[in-house]
C-alpha cells in the first residue's frame, strides 16, 4: 500500500493531525529510502542498535526526520537512545524512568515519553498493568520527565477496540493527551478511538525479508 493510500484511509477514519510512524525495523534501506522519497518523516524502530547503524546517514541525507523508539529499552542503552530518538514509546518500569531522568539532567533535554501499558495483562509482554498506571504515571512525573501519553499493543486474539478504549480512559484519567496505538491491521479503529500516533509497518513497506 502506498503512503498516499494510507494517508487517505487515515483521513477517512477522522485521522487529521494523527502522526503516522513508519515502522522500519528490519526493512532494507532501499524500501526505507523509497518511503522517505514519498515525503514520510516520522519513523519507528524497535532496537537501538539497528537504529544507530541505519539512521545517522539517512538523517544527513534527508532533513526533518523524527525517530521514535517503539520497542523495549534496556537501561544500558538509554544514553544512546536519548541521543538518537525524539520520542520513546516504551517506558515500562521505574528503574528505566530513573535512568532516563539522570541522563536528561546531564544532557539538559529529554525525548518525549510514552508509558507502555500491558492492557491485556499478558505475562510475556512488557508494560505497566492498568491497575498500576495511575501510581506509575505519578512516579514518572515526579522525576520531572515529559510524559506525553500512553502506548499499548493489544493481544493478537482479542478485539483491539477494547484495549484502545481502555488506554484512552487511562490517559484521560491521568490528564494525558498522547495515545500511541494502532498498527497495520487496526489503525482505523485506533484513530476512531482517539489515537494520536499510529505505527504502520507491513502495510507500508510490505513483509519484512526472510
Amino acid at each position: 500500500m502506498s503512503l498516499v493510500e494510507i494517508q487517505n484511509r487515515m483521513r477517512a477514519a477522522g485521522g487529521r493531525g494523527v502522526r503516522l510512524l513508519a515502522i522500519s525495523k528490519l526493512q532494507p534501506l532501499e524500501r526505507v529510502r523509497a518511503v522517505l522519497d514519498q515525503g514520510q518523516r516520522d519513523f519507528g524502530e524497535n532496537r537501538v542498535q539497528e537504529a544507530a547503524s541505519k539512521w545517522p546517514d539517512l538523517m544527513t541525507a534527508y532533513t526533518g526526520i523524527s525517530l521514535h523508539l517503539v520497542g523495549p529499552l534496556q537501561s544500558n542503552k538509554v544514553r544512546q537512545a536519548m541521543g538518537l530518538f525524539s520520542s520513546i514509546h516504551s517506558v515500562d518500569r521505574i528503574k528505566l524512568a530513573r535512568r532516563i531522568a539522570d541522563i536528561a539532567q546531564e544532557m539538559g533535554s529529554c525525548p518525549e515519553l510514552f508509558i507502555q501499558v500491558n492492557t491485556g495483562e499478558e505475562p510475556q509482554k512488557s508494560g505497566v498493568l492498568p491497575a498500576q498506571i495511575d501510581e506509575f504515571t505519578g512516579e514518572v512525573r515526579a522525576l520531572g520527565l515529559p510524559v506525553a501519553g500512553l502506548m499499548c499493543i493489544p493481544p493478537l486474539t482479542e478485539e483491539p477496540a477494547l484495549h484502545f478504549g481502555l488506554l484512552a480512559n487511562l490517559a484521560r484519567r491521568n490528564g494525558l493527551t498522547g495515545l500511541s496505538m494502532g498498527m497495520s491491521g487496526d489503525f482505523e479503529t485506533a484513530i476512531r478511538l482517539g489515537a494520536t500516533h499510529i505505527r504502520i509497518g507491513s502495510a507500508l513497506f510490505g513483509a519484512r525479508p526472510g
